[in-house]
């Protein structure tokens, strides 16, 4: 029988899931994933503020699945061997495939922090972010002139910063403070300077402190390239992606971040049984940035691709539009429960915007 597995539960895979729920192929389908829900990341820093519940923000896979007659493992992708066209998983099994969907994501760059240990508390996994997040409230909340520091100037850091502030405002922190250290070059890299501006003000509006700087932990805090060191109860890196170590080690071709290279199909340029979405991958033919917004909307190409590669038929190719973070997402195409209705809501499927250019909208509601 033939074995597809779906490594990951990224948004991608949620198309591949109801494909194969509508027209069941009679093939051993396998969803591999951590955890039984899939965080959408857009809506963490309104979660971290209190304008969400955690249920609001997740979707449960294990329905899902179900539906689509997969077999769920929760476990973490370890490694690949396109060769011999298996994967192996962190309780140390091996399963092998006939038809590989990849869609782990990827995880945050902390080669300048990791110094700061226990401090440190990247944005992914998401799982685990959601897990701290909490606690630390509580700490701010119990320990005079908490100092919580968020590393990255880009979209995802100024949110988050904003999203901080918002809570320990109204969880009522005794002077707990926010600092955001973003590099040499500024805040919000691409966007246009009027973008910048506004979230500038909005910064000191908030009383949160803009350093531009490189960072590079350490055990008190973090260290900068003009010489200061900031201390830090808490550093939260927004500080870019990398992808998984395991990749290099896979036989797929990569280019030359270590990300998955992928053709206008979202196939293997190296392997044709291989599929990859969202961020584990890279287009070869353009230049595609890694946004959520494009693994939403490469989800359908993906789901139509896995199929028609085990029927034989022909594949389609995904082309970007100029700017999906205003895009509007027919509803055809998202999954139908609740947990996906809420990141539709969040996500601007069908009604709104999302990405890094609502940024400021955001901010402001805090």
């Amino acid at each position: 029988m033939y074995c597809l597995i779906m490594a990951g539960g990224g948004h991608a895979q949620l198309s591949v899931l109801k494909a194969l729920a509508q027209k069941p192929l009679g093939i051993d389908a396998v969803l591999i994933t951590p955890s039984p829900y899939q965080i959408y990341s857009g809506m963490l820093p309104g979660w971290m503020a209190g304008h969400y519940s955690l249920s609001e923000c997740r979707i449960d896979l294990r329905p899902l699945a179900e539906s689509a007659g997969a077999r769920l493992i929760f476990a973490q992708v370890v490694g690949i061997d396109a060769k011999r066209r298996r994967v192996s998983l962190s309780d140390g099994t091996h399963l092998d495939y006939d038809g590989l969907s990849l869609d782990v994501g990827s995880e945050t760059d902390l080669s300048l922090l990791e110094a700061a240990g226990e401090r440190l508390l990247p944005i992914k996994p998401l799982g685990n972010f959601v897990q701290r997040w909490p606690t630390i409230l509580n700490a701010a909340s119990q320990q005079d002139h908490y100092r919580l520091m968020v590393v990255g100037g880009g979209a995802a850091g100024v949110e988050l910063a904003f999203a901080a502030q918002h809570a320990f405002a109204t969880q009522r922190c005794k002077q707990a403070s926010v600092a955001l250290v973003a590099s040499e070059s500024g805040i919000l890299p691409g966007h246009a300077s009027g973008v910048k501006q506004c979230a500038r003000a909005l910064l000191e509006q908030r009383g949160i402190t803009l350093v531009q700087a490189q960072a590079v932990g350490t055990s008190e805090g973090v260290a900068l390239s003009n010489g200061q060191s900031l201390s830090a109860d808490c550093i939260i890196a927004a500080t870019g992606a990398r992808p998984p170590a395991w990749l290099r080690n896979s036989d797929l071709a990569l280019d030359e971040q270590g990300y998955v290279l992928v053709d206008a199909q979202h196939r293997s340029v190296s392997h044709p049984n291989v599929f990859a979405a969202g961020d584990v991958c890279m287009r070869g033919d353009i230049q595609l940035a890694h946004s959520g917004v494009h693994a939403v909307f490469a989800g359908p190409v993906l789901a139509h691709n896995l199929l028609a590669a085990i029927n034989g038929h022909a594949l389609e190719s995904y082309r970007p539009r100029k700017n999906p973070c205003t895009c509007w997402r027919p509803a055809r195409s998202t999954p139908s429960h609740p947990g996906a209705r809420s990141a539709r809501k969040a996500t601007g499927y069908g009604s709104g915007r999302t990405g890094s250019i609502a940024v400021l909208c955001t901010s402001m509601a805090y």
